[in-house]
């Protein structure tokens, strides 16, 4: 396979549980580490299986009623990193951050809050930063990354599993990013849409 990356750690960071259970096991079964907030970390191991949390990663809590969890440069770092580039590794290694290889979010659901009649406060909060910043960065450095956007592409990443085990190609990453950018700018179009009104 082109560009065969092997995934070794896991940022989880999703709304929607439901439909992760075989995913995370598979993930497991194959070894990788998982890493993940909150509700998510929680979730991951109420299934038993061993899960770091990212503010023992960054050293921040989750902040401000949950708006700052993942937003840190040792999050980031560790998805948009380089791995051929030599002053990307030394500054990994420098910073002592953690490469991330798989990226799977599920963004806070904006359009179900607006349909569903709720208050502006309330749709205000259901616009997702750190999720839709995760998506991104994982899909700008698909060489290097899987970026799994939202709840729709579990079972095309599970397929993958299934097939290759903990291997993609560059392929593979490439059609996950260019579903992740749809993914964020039909999320963006919904926003701008509700404020237009």
């Amino acid at each position: 396979m082109a560009g065969t990356k092997q995934i070794k750690t896991a940022l989880i960071s999703v709304f929607h549980k439901d439909g992760l259970e075989d995913i995370l096991k598979k993930l497991n079964s194959e070894g990788v580490k998982f890493l993940s907030t909150g509700g998510t970390q929680q979730f991951i191991e109420s299934l038993g299986y061993e899960c770091q949390k990212v503010e023992d990663v960054t050293g921040y809590p989750s902040i401000l009623g949950g708006r700052v969890k993942t937003l840190h440069p040792k999050i980031f770092g560790g998805i948009l990193a380089r791995r051929d580039l030599e002053t990307d590794k030394e500054q990994v290694k420098e910073y002592e951050i953690p490469e991330i290889d798989l990226v799977i979010v599920d963004l806070y659901p904006f359009e179900q809050t607006v349909s569903g009649g709720a208050s502006e406060a309330d749709i205000i909060e259901k616009i997702d930063i750190g999720g839709i910043s995760l998506i991104r960065a994982g899909a700008k450095n698909f060489k290097d990354v899987v970026i799994v956007p939202s709840k729709a592409e579990y079972p095309v990443l599970l397929q993958l599993l299934n097939t290759k085990g903990a291997k993609t190609d560059i392929e593979d990453r490439k059609m996950f990013a260019e579903h992740a950018f749809g993914v964020s700018s039909h999320y963006d179009t919904a926003i701008h849409n509700w404020f237009a009104k």
